[in-house]
């Protein structure tokens, strides 16, 4: 089984790879759920990496509904990831009501020609996940991460196996959203090839201002450990 680690710093990045998981998602501000990571980060963690990495597409935080500026923005950002070697975009829009946009899905793709593309979990607000699916199918992304629109894999692990059932081998379904050692061999065992974490290991940053006291968390090598030799 692959296993994914979301990394949204240098030093998560680096765990992942030190500590066995296969790719990473590379991403920025993890705390609003991800953003595109900085052009300074992208290069250290290319530099730095032998894995496959795969980085997050997404101008800012809040809904996936994306105007034709902020498309232009991610489209120049693919392109940047194509020339420097990325194996992949993960990615995701939606319209004004929550399903799958067709139009800039297409464009996003076709600027990834060549890479993976992961439609992300987006899905998971659509209102119609079996027809978001179908359209995704349709479109021919490389894969899908979902929670089954749960707040976790584990609880939406009855539409993630509707997904897998119905994938057809034409699309991968990468559950994510909560696994942990603990869990992640029910995915496993459900036919899952893949699976996606962050594995964060929390701290409190050091210091007086109040900026300074927010909690931020690193992929924790140990936990990356634990789960692995859960799946072994």
């Amino acid at each position: 089984m692959i296993l994914e680690i979301c990394a949204h710093t240098f030093e998560s990045a680096l765990a992942a790879q030190e500590a066995g998981g296969h790719q990473i998602e590379l991403c920025e501000n993890l705390s609003v759920g991800g953003i595109t990571p900085s052009r300074g980060l992208i290069d250290r963690v290319m530099e730095a990496l032998e894995i496959p990495i795969h980085v997050l597409i997404r101008p800012r935080n809040g809904d996936f509904c994306y105007s034709e500026m902020e498309l232009k923005t991610m489209l120049r950002d693919i392109e940047y990831c194509k020339s420097i070697g990325a194996s992949g975009i993960v990615c995701g829009a939606l319209t004004s009501k929550f399903e799958v946009d067709k139009h800039a899905t297409q464009m996003l793709l076709s600027a990834s020609k060549g890479m993976e593309f992961t439609f992300h979990r987006a899905f998971d607000q659509t209102l119609d996940p079996q027809q978001a699916f179908e359209i995704l199918m349709h479109l021919g992304v490389t894969r899908l991460l979902s929670s089954g629109q749960q707040q976790t894999a584990v609880a939406g692990m009855p539409l993630l196996k509707w997904l897998l059932n119905h994938s057809e081998e034409k699309i991968q379904i990468m559950p994510g959203g909560g696994i942990s050692a603990k869990n992640a061999l029910q995915f496993q065992a459900a036919g899952f090839r893949m699976i996606h974490t962050s594995a964060t290991k929390k701290k409190k940053k050091t210091g007086n201002d109040l900026f300074n006291q927010q909690i931020v968390g690193h992929s924790d090598p140990e936990e990356i450990r634990r789960i692995l030799f859960a799946l072994s």
